[in-house]
């Protein structure tokens, strides 16, 4: 996935009220972005921190510009999660996942289980079906070399919930997949904090048990691009 506009450097202030950033831009200036993460951002919200902007094509839009990464040591992550399906979406149809290969049909935000959407719907030409719920991963609490990426940075029961709808299809004979997207390049693998949430921990191993699939992928950071490079083992 390609920026459509060239990304605008500057240093973070803060981030507050969940969904709003200061940053200072490279002119003095300090703007408000918007902050497309409603996560709690832990090990990549420090002030001070190289971030980079993208700026709003509509004028008609009171943000101006929107956060698309930061730099934490010398790796750019990614944590604007209005991406992460649509760059799963763009890999699954240029055949760069093969595990989800064969699905000439790929439909987003689909309705299912109880009141819920998935977020990606895999069909064949058989009817088959393959049910995919995508996460952005940006958590990485210990910077050493060898240390994973860690999901989710903040208790969520929403994505419990995801859970019980994907061991719901894999009970009816469907394809279940949670597909963890590590937006950043300083991880070679991908952790549960349990610390964090043992809800969800415990959730995701009923899950697995269940038939759901687990897939974990990382991504390659550009101020240009963001792509989908490889998989990366989950360390349970």
């Amino acid at each position: 996935m390609k920026f459509p506009d060239p990304l605008i450097r500057g240093a973070l202030v803060k981030r507050y009220k969940r969904f709003l950033a200061d940053v200072e831009l490279e002119d003095g200036r300090v703007v408000t972005a918007h902050c497309a993460n409603p996560g709690s951002m832990l090990s990549v919200d420090e002030p001070g921190s190289e971030v980079w902007l993208s700026p709003a094509r509509n004028p008609e839009r009171k943000l101006k510009f929107t956060w698309e990464m930061i730099r934490v040591g010398r790796s750019l992550v990614g944590i604007n999660t209005q991406l992460p399906n649509g760059l799963v979406a763009e890999a699954v149809e240029a055949g760069k996942i093969p595990e989800l290969g064969g699905y000439p049909s790929l439909r987003r935000e689909v309705k299912y289980g109880v009141n819920s959407r998935i977020d990606l719907l895999l069909e064949n030409d058989g009817g088959d079906k393959c049910y995919v719920e995508v996460k952005n991963v940006t958590m990485k609490r210990d910077l050493s070399k060898n240390a994973p990426a860690e999901f989710p940075d903040a208790v969520t029961a929403r994505g419990t919930k995801h859970l019980v709808e994907l061991a719901a299809m894999a009970g009816l004979g469907h394809r279940a997949v949670m597909f963890y997207l590590v937006q950043r390049q300083d991880a070679k693998s991908l952790a549960i904090a349990a610390d964090i949430d043992p809800i969800y921990a415990k959730g995701l191993q009923a899950a697995r048990k269940a038939g759901v699939e687990v897939m974990c992928y990382g991504c390659k950071l550009s101020k240009s691009e963001i792509r989908i490079e490889s998989p990366l083992p989950l360390a349970f």
